[in-house]
């Protein structure tokens, strides 16, 4: 038989007893049926050698004569996805016991790579983004028939998330203290549901001032083809990218945020330390921005259908947004309390129950839907 992982075909039969269980090499599942039959062809012919395999190259051979030229060839047009997995790899490799090591045993030194990053005080979330590079990196090998079987390479507990929603009030908080440049971005970003990236790289001639009720932005790139949308501004954002623009000297083109950097535009170190100081200042609990994202998403949801919220989103597909939106604490109290009341004394059933979905809005989104 065939079947899809990922996006690969597998083969799996038996032959005298002997399950054979391997990858197709091919995305097409009239080839990997070819594949299949000329395997059990093969087989009845006695040729048993095609079962074998060579021993198992060593994690440093594996990432410089296979991993890496995969990532160059398929991310040439990615080049942050690219560092990633570049970095990935040259941070694994540092250490000598994982990159002497068999790759079908990798998985035995997973536990003392992880000791070695935390003893240089590395956090959660970095040391499993390398993991991750190490997964994908033999997930491949799979696919590729260099390894017979999964190896499974767990992430730690413990990384802080990015799914806090910021109530109301802690971003009046956080917005009273935080530097001008600073409060102009967050504020976009808690109006828009961008991601920090899309509205650092925000330009001029993708703004228009008289679409819309208050004018929209246009996202012209993105991690997805869904990612390019036109979102609205709502009455704030339209008051600070109008000051900005007059400041500016009215360009035709060009970032809106421009910075001294490479890009020439913000980055996420532009930020870093203002937002630590607004975060210290504010006292609120502490978010990384993207958290702005969730909760635009759940300010949002509750005003819209799913679609139009994947819309505004920049998201592929409806089952992402159960990632994103999260009802809070208040919001399920009276939810239940409706419940209550149902069973108590209103007689309409559970057609009078509202769904349970997230939060209250804000009045500064009225205008983004």
């Amino acid at each position: 038989m065939t079947y899809k992982r990922g996006e690969v075909y597998w083969i799996k039969f038996q032959h005298q007893g002997r399950m054979i269980y391997r990858s197709s090499g091919q995305t097409s599942r009239t080839k990997a049926r070819q594949v299949e039959a000329k395997l059990r062809s093969e087989l009845a012919m006695g040729n048993f050698g095609i079962l074998e395999r060579k021993p198992a190259p060593t994690v440093s051979e594996f990432m410089s004569s296979r991993f890496l030229p995969w990532a160059e060839s398929t991310f040439s047009a990615k080049p942050k996805t690219l560092s990633y997995y570049r970095n990935g790899a040259a941070r694994l490799l540092e250490y000598s016991d994982l990159a002497n090591s068999k790759l079908d045993a990798a998985h035995g030194h997973a536990a003392g790579y992880v000791a070695y990053r935390q003893a240089r005080g590395l956090l959660v979330s970095s040391i499993n983004r390398e993991l991750q590079v190490l997964r994908r990196a033999l997930r491949l090998a799979l696919e590729w028939n260099v390894l017979e079987r999964a190896v499974t390479i767990r992430l730690l507990p413990g990384e802080a998330h990015r799914e806090h929603v910021i109530s109301p009030a802690e971003e009046q908080q956080y917005l009273a203290v935080a530097s001008p440049l600073l409060c102009d971005v967050a504020t976009t970003l808690f109006d828009s549901g961008m991601r920090p990236e899309e509205c650092f790289r925000m330009r001029w001639e993708n703004l228009a001032w008289i679409n819309g009720r208050h004018g929209t932005i246009r996202v012209a790139c993105g991690k997805t083809k869904a990612a390019r949308r036109t979102i609205p501004m709502t009455p704030r954002v339209r008051a600070i990218l109008e000051r900005r623009y007059k400041l500016a000297g009215q360009p035709a083109e060009g970032f809106v945020w421009t910075a001294p950097t490479k890009s020439g535009h913000i980055e996420p170190s532009t930020v870093k330390k203002p937002h630590a100081k607004a975060l210290r200042l504010s006292k609120v609990r502490e978010f990384v921005l993207y958290s702005t994202r969730h909760t635009f998403a759940t300010r949002l949801a509750p005003h819209v259908d799913p679609w139009t919220l994947c819309r505004v989103m920049g998201w592929s597909d409806v089952k992402i947004a159960m990632r994103y939106i999260h009802p809070t604490e208040d919001h399920v109290l009276a939810a239940l309390s409706r419940i209550e009341l149902s069973g108590t004394g209103d007689k309409s059933g559970d057609s009078a129950i509202e769904p349970i979905l997230p939060v209250r809005s804000t009045g500064t989104l009225s205008h983004s839907h």
